[in-house]
């Protein structure tokens, strides 16, 4: 399982998750459903009603049977096929799960086929997707990535999660780096002592930031010094100068004009309205 730095750095990831439907359907496929070693840029997943098939992610091979779902994902080699005269009824969704530049599934490790217990209520939320992906409205857009995210929710709560071995070693370099910056807040960090943290060039360290956390260094702790700020305003009863101290403002002024462009409020507003 994953460790608690581990799991507080992907909590963070998460925070700019990037999620679209590309497809979302129910299909009976046919005995000539088949496609061998192809690498898709999308994940995909298969809610298997009724049938049988054969699928292979890498050196992982399955033959998922009625009420389990399948989760193939992006950038991995892919086949499948039928392997009788009963092929596999279907719900089926292609979808992005982007964080800055890397897919969310190119950092786990789980598994990829699993029962559900709950049958039914995988049927309703896969009949949902299926209707709204299928509806012009704009707010269907809206709505169809609140029903994935059930989904993939509930899928990652039903299985152990790890982090792939060969991204774990750049997961503690990101989550070394994620936790200098939540020590310093206080501070006025410059790039240099960012990059000289977890060794590289300050040139490089820019590039790398937005690549891996989806938004330049200076972004980042922005959006770090408004969250400890909201949690001083809600949990502590510090003055405005004491928190502006430990956020990292010059003064009680820029940090005013610094939370109410984030919030849409002065701080002395908000700590009043999540007390009331």
């Amino acid at each position: 399982m994953m460790n608690t730095q581990q799991i507080a750095f992907l909590s963070d990831l998460l925070q700019n998750l990037q999620i679209h439907v590309l497809e979302a359907h129910l299909t009976q496929c046919t005995v000539s459903w088949k496609e061998l070693d192809f690498t898709p840029e999308h994940n995909k997943l298969y809610w298997i009603l009724d049938g049988e098939g054969w699928l292979k992610v890498e050196n992982q091979e399955f033959k998922p049977l009625a009420d389990q779902l399948c989760l193939l994902p992006a950038h991995a080699l892919q086949s499948y096929a039928t392997i009788s005269d009963r092929p596999f009824l279907k719900y089926w969704c292609h979808f992005t799960a982007h964080i800055g530049s890397f897919d969310l599934f190119q950092w786990l490790d789980i598994p990829l086929c699993i029962p559900v217990s709950d049958a039914s209520q995988m049927t309703a939320w896969f009949q949902e997707l299926t209707a709204l992906h299928h509806q012009p409205a704009f707010t269907s857009r809206l709505r169809e990535k609140a029903v994935l995210l059930q989904i993939l929710s509930s899928y990652l709560e039903a299985v152990p999660v790890e982090v792939l071995q060969r991204r774990a070693n750049e997961m503690d370099r990101l989550s070394q780096l994620r936790q200098f910056i939540e020590v310093n807040l206080h501070k006025s960090i410059s790039v240099e002592q960012m990059a000289k943290s977890v060794h590289l060039h300050p040139n490089y360290l820019i590039k790398y930031f937005k690549k891996h956390f989806g938004m330049p260094p200076a972004k980042y702790m922005q959006r770090k010094r408004i969250d400890k700020a909201k949690f001083l305003l809600t949990t502590t009863a510090l003055s405005m100068k004491e928190i502006a101290e430990q956020t990292g403002y010059e003064d009680t002024n820029h940090f005013t004009k610094s939370f109410r462009k984030d919030t849409g409020f002065p701080p002395t507003e908000y700590r009043a309205n999540v007390r009331s």
